[in-house]
């Protein structure tokens, strides 16, 4: 990831930013310049509360190949890769962290909270992003 695009998807990655319609109230995330329920171009961000469920989830046993990856993603094998179906309505993809994978189950309730995602080579950026952990 350039860092152009590390600054351009900031309020997404670091903040949990999305928008909502004007014209009918709905929801996006990740952000999109039009609603796809109505088709207006009058959207305005909105910051979700990052509170969500798990919805369906796969577990990743296997590591990426070589030391030589140009983006090395920052995670400890096994770990779970969840789709999250937030309070407000959207769903995204996301890492689930601080629990073994055998807890990470349909329907648990999770939290977003602010992690390293990956490095970009040797000496390169330090990128950042959301994640989630099980919460109550």
């Amino acid at each position: 990831m350039t860092s152009a695009k590390i600054w351009r998807k900031m309020p997404e990655y670091y903040e949990l930013v999305g928008k909502e319609c004007e014209k009918c109230g709905a929801l996006f995330f990740p952000a999109r310049p039009i609603c796809k329920k109505c088709g207006s171009s009058k959207l305005q961000d909105h910051k979700l509360e990052g509170q969500g469920v798990i919805k369906t989830f796969t577990i990743i046993r296997t590591p990426i190949a070589g030391d030589d990856v140009l983006e090395k993603i920052i995670c400890e094998i096994p770990y779970a890769l969840a789709i999250v179906q937030l309070s407000e309505g959207p769903c995204l993809t996301a890492q689930i962290v601080d629990c073994e994978a055998d807890e990470v189950v349909i329907g648990k309730n999770v939290e977003v909270v602010f992690r390293k995602v990956f490095e970009s080579g040797r000496k390169g950026a330090i990128c950042y992003g959301y994640k989630f952990r099980l919460s109550e």
